[in-house]
């Protein structure tokens, strides 16, 4: 096969979980803990990246930063609810901040882990976000 071809073909296989997050550590660590899960995954450094890719039709989930420079990941929310892109999202956030925790929720998002959250905790969100919320 030719490169990338077999990168998207076990993406067509499986459901897509895009990272959107401008903290390396975070990109590089759960990419693979989303593969054990059973998923693909994508990794994205910015918003703005996520939004220039294709990922933004292939994406059955988004785990996505609260707080990053540029486009943060509410105004990335907002943007997906205009162009009418209903893929679940799952905020992450170091800010352990329960009142924005609640209005996110009531935006619609599936859940917001503060960081570090644990593995069981993320796998109780994706399958939550998978299951139609």
């Amino acid at each position: 096969m030719i490169n990338g071809s077999r990168e998207d073909a076990q993406m067509s296989a499986q459901l897509v979980v895009s990272v959107v997050d401008d903290d390396d550590s975070v990109r590089e660590s759960l990419p693979p803990l989303l593969e054990a899960f059973g998923f693909a995954a994508r990794a994205f450094a910015s918003a703005e990246e996520f939004l220039g890719s294709d990922a933004i039709f292939k994406t059955s989930c988004l785990v996505l930063d609260i707080t990053m420079p540029g486009m943060s990941g509410m105004e990335l929310y907002s943007e997906l609810k205009l162009r009418g892109c209903k893929v679940p999202v799952i905020f992450i956030t170091a800010r352990g901040d329960e009142p924005l925790r609640q209005a996110l929720l009531k935006e619609g998002a599936v859940e917001c882990l503060d960081k570090p959250f644990n593995d069981i905790d993320l796998q109780q969100a994706l399958n939550k976000a998978l299951a139609g919320g």
